[in-house]
Formats: C-alpha cells, structure tokens, sequence
C-alpha cells in the first residue's frame, strides 16, 4: 500500500504539471507520468490505468481551451470521431487475436520516416500548406485507420496524426496539434472504461496528479496558440526521437521489457530529458522572435 505523504502528492502534482504541459504542446506527456507511477510501487496494470486517467484529464483541459480559441471544429471533426470509435473498437477486438510482433517491429521505423521526414523539412508545419486530400475524406479514412492502430497497438497515434493532418490537409503545427488532443481524448476515454471495469486504477494518485494537469493542460495549450508552431515544432522532434527509442527498445531488445526499461531509466532522467528539450524549444522559439525583429 503506498502511502500518500504530502511530498508525494507534490510530486504527482508536479509530474502532472509538467506531463500536461508537455502533452498540450507536442504529445508524449505518459512518457513522463508512467515511469513515475512505476517508480511508486504501482502494479503495471494500475500503473496504465491510473496515467490514462490523469493524462486524460489534462487533455480535456488542452482540448477544451484550443477550442475556445477557435482552433478546434466539432462540425468538421464529427466524421472522424464516429469512424475512430468504430476503428479502435474493431482494432482492440482484433488485437486479441492477430500478433502483434511484426508490426512492433515495423513501428520504430515508420516513427524514424516521421523524424526524419519533419527535421529535414524545416518549414513544414510553421504555416498552412497545400491540401492535398479532401477534408471529409481525409477524416474518414484516418478516422477509422488511425483509430484501428490505436485500439489495435497505440503507441505514436498522436505523432501519425499530427504529421498527417500537416502533410495531407496542410495544417500549421498548432492547429494539428490541437485536433489531435481530440482523438487522443476519445482513444483514452475507450481505454479509461475497460481499466474501469478491470479495477485497473487509482483514483486517489490519478486525480492528484489530474490537479496538475488541468493547470498544465492550460498552460501547454496556451503557449502553443501564443507563440504557435515554432514552439511545436522542437518539442514534437525530441516526443518523436524519445518514442521511437522506447518503441526501439521493447521491439529489438529480446527479453528486456517495457517495465525493465522504466526502472532502469527512472523519472528523473525522462524528466531532466524534457526539461532540457523545453529549454531549447523556449530558446529557439526566443532567437526566431529576435530574427523576425531584426527583420523588420
């Protein structure tokens, strides 16, 4: 039994804090919160239900406010809510009788194509650009294949989506960011009943750290739709690289797991990780608003 002292719920709270804000801004933000819910003792089960909880809390917060500023269109989205539900029921009925293996195995190198592909496009995202599906289409089809992945497997969802609504729809980094805080709501309000039913979560640890991430999920929203995609941009390279290591990681590694990794890495190097990719996002967001200054 954990033992709920007052410098663990500041820590849950800041750990939410800081997830939410980073998963508001570019995604990634469970991979700051799990190793920590593992580092207390949690079982992995509990562990997974407990940071779906919390981290879906901080979305809905993220979500709620890109949607107040106008960034966010429910008419437009409606499509690939309906089909995303209808492929993440189909891919989690699936997933219990297909192996999974050999797409685990081909995942890290379709995240590698996403990095590679964004860090040798240097502009892509900053502005909208050129449209190259038509938008209910686009919604339909991603809808239900992205939301089959994430139902099916999961991990990087919120990266495919991004690179996609940017690359096919021509959407800024910011405006793809926020949409797809909405398909990750609706994925981890799927996964939240099942570890619901399974009495797979903590309610006590999930909604101390949920107290961090409304805060986070404001503040991570707010500083992409003040400084917009520039801000985006370096925080989704280091979630994508950090992802594509871990999915690197459990797919190559033989008998290591998920569970060895987050014990042998620990929070405190995923945290010091991200504080330092925040660092240079603010630094390089900082020399980019002196340029355009300059320019004028």
């Amino acid at each position: 039994m954990i033992h709920h002292d007052f410098l663990l719920n500041i820590l849950l709270f800041a750990t939410g804090l800081f997830a939410g804000t980073v998963d508001a801004i570019a995604g990634g933000g469970g991979l700051i919160s799990l190793p920590l819910l593992v580092s207390i003792g949690l079982p992995i089960p509990i562990a997974l239900g407990t940071n779906k909880l919390q981290g879906a809390i901080g979305t809905f917060a993220a979500t709620y406010n890109y949607y107040r500023n106008k960034l966010i269109s429910f008419q437009i989205l409606k499509k690939g809510l309906l089909f995303g539900f209808i492929g993440a029921s189909l891919g989690s009925f699936t997933a219990q009788y297909i192996n999974s293996a050999l797409l685990q195995k081909l995942l890290p190198l379709l995240m590698l194509l996403v990095f590679l592909y964004t860090t040798f496009t240097p502009k892509l995202g900053l502005q909208d650009g050129k449209v190259r599906m038509k938008e209910s289409f686009f919604y339909i089809l991603f809808g239900f294949v992205l939301g089959f992945y994430d139902g099916f497997l999961g991990p990087g969802t919120g990266s495919f989506w991004i690179i996609a609504l940017v690359f096919f729809l021509g959407y800024n980094l910011s405006k793809a960011t926020a949409y797809t805080k909405v398909f990750n709501l609706k994925s981890n309000i799927i996964a939240i009943v099942w570890f619901m039913l399974g009495h797979n979560i903590d309610y006590k640890i999930a909604l101390m750290m949920a107290c961090g991430q409304i805060l986070g999920g404001k503040l991570g929203s707010h500083l992409v739709i003040i400084n917009g995609a520039k801000l985006v941009r370096p925080l989704f390279l280091s979630v994508v690289f950090f992802t594509i290591l871990i999915m690197t990681y459990r797919s190559y590694a033989g008998s290591l797991n998920l569970t060895k990794l987050i014990h042998s890495i620990g929070i405190i190097p995923v945290i010091l990780f991200f504080m330092i990719t925040i660092s240079c996002a603010a630094f390089y967001f900082w020399n980019a608003k002196k340029a355009s200054e300059k320019s004028f």
